[in-house]
């Protein structure tokens, strides 16, 4: 079975088109079914653009089947994922996720299609992610491997784990203990439990934080490969969700994955390769000022 492909667009023309042309170029593509969630604009201000998407979702591309849903008023996007998941993936029983500003590599399709269908049958495993952080001396690891953190940037699921996402954040985090956030937060490597903190204080919408929690919730794991089959490009300040960031560039993989591991637990030398970046991904004082004082300039 070949997964159907989900997409989620809102009012980035150049981004879309990219993602669009490099996901027309994989492997697999032809033979896949393509649903795209289009987000009604917000105000004024991103109605052109917002058409604009739109215009360019229906040029011609190459894939198997074309489904354009089309929002009418702005849904967000932690509520238009949500929705478009669970609709697509109750009827297929598995699905792949991307967003307007993922560009994927020419063997992503098949990656994904390959570790769904080896991992179909084993509820421990709860998601595939596309995405694999620029970790120093990557060649080490396996090929696949094993690791606890849900990934929103390029990633695939089935039916049987999407049915534990909880969007409740009160319900997925009541019986937390300091243990249970030192391991969501990987040992205070990285930001997660700010996420859950600033989700709560309403000052982020999240549900990539919810679904990670889900799977946290219920021992999950998540495969990722060594090289990075995904690359965000919309880490250039761009995304209503992100700012100018270049600490997760990486290449993307112009090899296919032949093995996948039958080790179904997290890797230990992954994880702490994976915590070291969390670590350092900002760098010194003097870098972190200088990134600042562009921010603040541009």
């Amino acid at each position: 079975m070949i997964a159907p492909i989900i997409l989620f667009v809102y009012n980035r023309p150049s981004h879309t088109r990219k993602t669009l042309q490099a996901l027309e170029r994989a492997k697999m593509a032809s033979d896949s079914e393509l649903f795209i969630f289009a987000d009604g604009a917000k105000d004024s201000d991103t109605i052109a653009r917002v058409n604009e998407v739109r215009t360019i979702l229906r040029e011609p591309w190459v894939f198997k089947n074309i489904t354009i849903i089309e929002r009418e008023k702005n849904w967000g996007l932690a509520e238009n994922i949500i929705d478009g998941v669970t609709k697509i993936i109750s009827e297929y029983g598995r699905a792949i996720v991307l967003e307007d500003d993922l560009e994927i590599s020419m063997y992503g399709l098949r990656y994904f299609n390959d570790a769904l269908e080896k991992y179909a049958d084993n509820n421990k495993v709860m998601e595939i992610s596309g995405y694999m952080f620029p970790i120093k001396d990557s060649d080490k690891l396996h090929e696949t491997f094993f690791f606890r953190v849900a990934n929103s940037w390029g990633w695939a699921t089935w039916d049987r784990a999407w049915k534990h996402f909880n969007a409740d954040i009160e319900m997925l985090t009541a019986h937390f203990t300091k243990e249970d956030i030192r391991r969501f937060s990987i040992d205070y490597s990285e930001n997660f439990w700010k996420q859950v903190r600033e989700f709560k204080a309403g000052k982020i919408n999240s549900w990539a934080i919810r679904w990670y929690l889900s799977i946290f919730n219920q021992g999950g794991l998540v495969l990722y490969p060594q090289r990075s089959m995904i690359q965000n490009i919309g880490t250039d300040g761009s995304g209503t969700h992100s700012d100018r960031d270049n600490a997760y560039r990486v290449e993307l993989s112009d090899t296919p994955i032949r093995i996948f591991t039958d080790k179904i637990e997290e890797d230990r030398q992954a994880y702490n390769a994976i915590k070291y970046f969390f670590q350092h991904r900002k760098g010194s004082l003097l870098q972190r000022a200088i990134r600042y004082l562009q921010k603040i300039t541009k």
